[in-house]
């Protein structure tokens, strides 16, 4: 079964409550499964446009990224990022190669 994925790509406007925000997001994504591929590394836009942090999320299948997102407790969360971030998100499924 393919792994579920969130890359989001993110540009903070309030770090003091963009902190708050991922101070309290990984118990969040841990309880779908969900770990941190990226976060906020060093990046190099070669085409086109991105925001300044790039993040990558991954989740034992699309299910579980699905509903993580879209559950109470990660809903609650997110206005505190709407509060301090303009971001993109985009949930997808990976691919298993035959």
């Amino acid at each position: 079964m393919a792994k579920g994925y969130w890359v989001v790509h993110v540009e903070v406007s309030d770090m003091a409550i963009y902190q708050t925000y991922r101070d309290n997001v990984g118990a969040v994504l841990a309880e779908f499964g969900g770990r941190f591929i990226v976060r906020a590394g060093t990046q190099t836009v070669v085409e086109g446009a991105a925001r300044p942090r790039c993040v990558v999320i991954e989740f034992p299948d699309l299910k579980a990224a699905t509903d993580c997102y879209h559950g109470p407790a990660y809903q609650a969360l997110v206005q505190t990022r709407l509060a301090a971030a303009s971001a993109d998100l985009v949930i997808v499924e990976g691919w298993d190669a035959p």
